[in-house]
């Protein structure tokens, strides 16, 4: 294991010579970015780059200004304490949740639960074949919800891949009961227009409320139609699961025509995904606010009605932004950090040519109240370290780390690896902590990397699409008070006031 504690000898060289064989001008002029990976049944493949982009490679590796080949990195406030690899569930692994002594990794092929009592040695307690990309997870009591966004034959876990353009295919969200750990049960199946590429959970005492984002409409899908303008809501009685079932449909873009009301994208923004849905939300429960962040816009909306969810204030950004990919409140929601998730997590991103404001966070103000409320932009923030043209790299998703008074979370950038940085001052964030892994190849673009880190009762949990499930410790004066909270469930999507 290597320390590289100056990560500013990355900044040299890595994307100013040579790029993945024209991958910067399609980023830059080709239109939309797609979503997050999206394989189905099938491996992720390789995209081969150009011969000087992999001798540029070799070079940056021989003169030590990245990691050699999947070799483990970090700064020095950062331990490594645990790698589980994948094992039943081949497929690309995806979120996390967290519930008592246990995280709950989603994989294109289903989930696995993990017992992390010992954050050192966490050992697997059931692994769930179940397929349906991307199988993005949350966990809420006995309930475990688990999303489907890739046309099945049916609903049940032996489904196989079937064309969207079939009217009996079928997408949208499970639910599994977890009172037994070692033996979750599939109990109920909610169909939703577009599937479900990602969902965010409102828990109340007796129901459980569900937002489902899904996105991408084609007149030739007969359960995706244009305009695909707003999101599905789903109400699950904790006591009744199998009666789970949409219950409204709230436009959150509206507009004429068959296109709706969001951004409309190339050719009039070039570059900008056409917003036809969202991809993720996340809700501040305890301030009846959430935040969508919804392919070519960003919005906040008030949940004071949880099954009608209503839109305070829009932004855009047709310049530096292409595919509004999520968001994450700080504790004082008067911020909210949106991610661009340019290229769609498959392409490399983090290097000179892209530069330091596309495929990074955005930081914003919340200034006014009630309906008046607005987002106001302040800054971008990307990593410090530019990563090799064979690397996927780009913002992704994160989550708070709980220090009273300061605003600072960790975050995910697939081969990126996992950064820990702080945004008190809105203007000015800066990286206090990372860690990473080498290219997974040095010929092409080869999809992996953290798809999710999040902070979670005193360590770094971050689930690998290719290398598994690591475990790591952070200590930092900065972040050591956060020590002291102790979380019974975490959803990133559902944020805890975490001193209440």
């Amino acid at each position: 294991m290597i320390l590289l504690n100056d990560p500013r000898t990355r900044r040299r060289r890595l994307g100013v010579g040579a790029v993945a064989a024209g991958l910067l001008s399609a980023l830059l002029t080709a239109g939309p970015a797609v979503a997050t990976p999206d394989p189905g049944d099938a491996p992720a493949t390789s995209k081969e780059v150009s011969k000087s982009a992999r001798a540029e490679v070799r070079d940056a590796i021989e003169d030590g200004e990245i990691p050699g080949q999947d070799q483990v990195v970090h700064s020095d406030n950062i331990e490594h304490l645990a790698n589980i690899p994948k094992d039943a569930l081949p497929g690309t692994n995806s979120d996390l949740a967290f519930q008592g002594r246990y995280a709950f990794a989603g994989n294109y092929d289903g989930f696995r639960i993990f017992d992390i009592s010992n954050p050192k040695k966490p050992k697997t307690v059931a692994q769930v074949l179940c397929p349906g990309s991307q199988n993005d997870i949350s966990v809420s009591g006995d309930l475990l919800f688990l999303s489907t966004d890739s046309s099945r034959s049916d609903s049940s876990c032996n489904s196989t891949t079937q064309p969207a353009t079939e009217k009996s295919s079928w997408e949208g969200m499970k639910v599994f009961d977890i009172s037994d750990k070692r033996n979750p049960k599939y109990v109920a199946a909610v169909e939703t227009a577009c599937g479900s590429h990602t969902h965010t959970l409102v828990p109340e005492r007796k129901n459980v409320y569900i937002y489902v984002s899904s996105y991408s409409p084609n007149a030739a899908y007969p359960d995706c139609q244009p305009p695909h303008d707003g999101i599905s809501v789903i109400k699950v009685p904790r006591k009744a699961p199998e009666r789970a079932a949409v219950v409204d449909f709230p436009v959150l873009f509206p507009g004429e025509g068959p296109d709706g009301g969001g951004n409309p994208g190339g050719p009039t923004n070039p570059g900008v995904s056409k917003t036809t849905g969202c991809h993720d939300i996340t809700v501040l429960p305890s301030k009846d606010l959430a935040a969508g962040a919804c392919m070519g816009d960003g919005i906040l909306f008030s949940i004071e009605d949880p099954e009608r969810p209503k839109v305070i204030d829009r932004v855009q950004d047709n310049v530096n932004f292409a595919f509004w990919h999520s968001a994450t409140f700080n504790q004082g929601a008067n911020k909210v950090v949106f991610t661009d998730e340019l290229g769609g997590g498959g392409a490399a991103t983090c290097n000179a040519e892209i530069g330091p404001n596309r495929g990074a966070d955005g930081i914003y103000d919340i200034v006014g109240r009630g309906d008046h409320r607005k987002l106001v932009f302040r800054s971008y923030f990307k990593i410090p370290r530019h990563q090799a043209d064979t690397e996927n790299c780009v913002a992704h998703n994160g989550s708070l780390i709980p220090v009273k008074g300061k605003d600072i979370m960790v975050q995910a950038w697939y081969q990126g690896g996992v950064s820990v940085w702080e945004f008190t001052d809105s203007s000015r964030p800066k990286e206090i902590a990372y860690f990473e892994r080498g290219p997974l190849s040095t010929e092409a673009i080869s999809t992996g990397g953290s798809w999710s880190a999040y902070y979670y009762n005193g360590y770094i949990y971050s689930n690998d699409m290719a290398k598994g499930f690591d475990v790591l410790k952070l200590s930092d004066r900065r972040t050591d008070p956060a020590k002291r909270v102790h979380l019974r469930e975490l959803n990133t999507q559902t944020q805890p006031d975490y001193f209440d």
